[in-house]
């Protein structure tokens, strides 16, 4: 059986949710049983079904807010938390 389609928000929703310099907070939950992007209490919840290990799961992070995001993954930088659940991604500038 495929496995449903992550669903995401708008872009313009993720990016208003983003500082003045567009630093984006986000709450990660590895390994879980579905993946997605959710806004709740004005904060991005993502979750990966990619374990917690070498960076995996942050990489799964990264190629899911792009997808969202509509940029490719190159252009979305880990700015704080390599290795805990509560990051901080630079986001590119909507052009």
């Amino acid at each position: 059986m495929a496995r449903p389609k992550a669903e995401h928000p708008p872009a313009t929703a993720l990016r208003a949710l983003a500082d003045g310099e567009g630093r984006l907070a986000v709450r990660v939950t590895p390994g879980a049983r579905s993946e997605g992007i959710e806004i709740a209490d004005g904060r991005v919840l993502v979750k990966v079904r990619t374990k917690p290990e070498d960076g995996k799961a942050t990489a799964a992070v990264i190629a899911m807010l792009a997808a969202a995001l509509g940029v490719p993954p190159s252009r979305i930088t880990l700015l704080r938390g390599a290795t805990s659940r509560e990051k901080v991604f630079s986001l590119p500038s909507a052009a």
